[in-house]
């Protein structure tokens, strides 16, 4: 009895303490009978001590969201992207396939020819910054080449692999050829010089077949594209490199300068050096290209003030021989004949033991902000470009290279793809989900880029699948022996 008296004083003490507050709230003298009217229902139905606090409780979980930047950059964006989170999947995708278009500027680019198919989209980016090639049979010589470039901070760098490092690797591979076949060199002037790539133009396919593609902004058959993209501005995009360049102690200048006592001269190879019992070292070719194309990007930036850096994944395939170059975090992965995913590149992240050690002992520091960033800037610990880092050794450009020979896996396919699909995605899933598309026109490319858009990736997107179904693997092998 008396706690139930107990009880009874607390609720008509609470309910006498709310009624003081709402009056001292509410309790202006008003003289307008229609100001008074509606303070009157302001009083009834929201300056509730229940409502109040579920509004303070909304406040702070929207300041939240806003500061860890869940949603996109603005606040129409994140209201936007959340109410089309009712939609239908359907819908949703449909913002891609039909081509939408944002500033006049299509978001997704597509490529399919033979036994290859490309898929990208912008994504959530402000810019698209991913650039891929696809090249086969390069002048007829019966290698073929494949890579995908993610840039950050801009297109400049994706755009200066893409032109000129593609370029020079194919040039270096038909005069190989040339070699081999007929033991002289190219005519002179075929190899492009270190001035020579600096030169714009475009380069066109060799054997002239045409490519689909959805909008003026061309991923092709090989590195040909117009200069669009850069025409455009190469302005900084990435927020964390915009609010963290200015923390690095050694200031950014236009001076052209060697990073350090070790830096290696840009020197002219031999051609012939790289080749061995008539055989191609593409090994040591396709290093030297990278690192000399590096250094040739970081000259280029420094002139122009642009801090971008690209990845690069690079698979040349010559009969069932494949090598794979990989600078950065995109990812090749193959599907060997009993469908298990085998990794044909590894992602160069700052939290690695070899890389963190690297860049400790470079005088340099990791931290972790939503991902591990090297120096708190950057989320791979290698790259082409990014040269206020790469004066300072925190970021090298060296890749990594496997070799495989296909006649021991017998692959259905291979897929090279931007860490756009592999934010969401793990190999096994990706290889699960592509070998169940594989009679899809884009052999599943389209559709596992399109589900890793509806996953929730953040990043811009890219895909090639490369089908190796019903290919006589046997007969390939003996062509490489010959």
């Amino acid at each position: 009895m008396e706690d139930e008296l107990e009880d009874r004083v607390l609720y008509q003490t609470y309910i006498s303490h709310m009624k003081l507050i709402s009056r001292f709230a509410v309790g202006l003298p008003l003289n307008s009978a229609p100001i008074s009217y509606f303070w009157r229902l302001l009083r009834i139905y929201v300056l509730k001590p229940e409502v109040l606090i579920f509004s303070a409780v909304l406040f702070v979980i929207l300041v939240y969201l806003q500061a860890v930047d869940v949603w996109s950059r603005t606040l129409l964006g994140r209201l936007t992207y959340t109410i089309g989170r009712s939609t239908s999947k359907v819908q949703r995708l449909q913002y891609f396939v039909n081509g939408s278009v944002s500033g006049g500027e299509k978001l997704s680019w597509e490529l399919k020819e033979g036994r290859i198919a490309a898929y990208a989209v912008q994504g959530r980016r402000p810019r698209m910054e991913d650039r891929f090639v696809v090249n086969e049979d390069i002048n007829r010589t019966g290698v073929s080449l494949f890579a995908v470039f993610d840039g950050h901070g801009g297109e400049f760098a994706a755009n200066y692999a893409r032109d000129k490092l593609i370029k020079n690797l194919n040039n270096k591979v038909i005069e190989l050829k040339n070699l081999i076949a007929t033991g002289k060199s190219s005519t002179p002037g075929s190899l492009p010089t270190s001035a020579d790539s600096e030169k714009k133009g475009t380069e066109k396919k060799s054997d002239g077949v045409p490519v689909e593609k959805k909008n003026s902004f061309r991923k092709t058959m090989s590195t040909s594209q117009t200069d669009e993209c850069m025409k455009k501005g190469s302005s900084i995009t990435d927020p964390e490199i915009l609010s963290r360049l200015d923390t690095l102690s050694r200031p950014i200048t236009r001076e052209v300068r060697p990073s350090g006592q070790n830096t290696r001269p840009l020197l002219t190879v031999p051609t012939a050096s790289y080749l061995a019992d008539g055989k191609i070292n593409y090994r040591q070719l396709l290093t030297d290209e990278v690192l000399a194309a590096d250094r040739l990007l970081v000259e280029a930036a420094k002139k122009s003030m642009d801090v971008a850096g690209t990845t690069a994944l690079i698979a040349l395939l010559e009969g069932s021989q494949l090598i794979v170059a990989n600078v950065g975090d995109s990812r090749g992965v193959m599907c060997d004949s009993k469908g298990n995913a085998i990794p044909l590149s590894f992602d160069h992240k700052p939290q690695q033991m070899r890389e963190r050690k690297r860049i400790k002992e470079a005088g340099g520091f990791i931290t972790f902000n939503g991902v591990w960033r090297v120096a708190g800037i950057l989320a791979t610990s290698r790259a082409l470009g990014d040269y206020p880092l790469k004066d300072r050794k925190l970021v090298i450009a060296d890749p990594d290279i496997l070799t495989f020979d296909l006649a021991d896996h017998k692959p259905l396919f291979l897929i090279l793809a931007s860490d756009g699909l592999w934010d969401t995605f793990s190999n096994e899933e990706a290889v699960a989900f592509i070998k169940e598309r594989l009679n899809e026109p884009h052999y599943g490319a389209k559709s596992i880029t399109l589900q890793s858009y509806y996953r929730g990736s953040l990043d811009n997107i890219t895909v090639v699948v490369i089908n190796f179904v019903n290919k006589n693997w046997s007969c390939a092998s003996s062509h490489k022996t010959r």
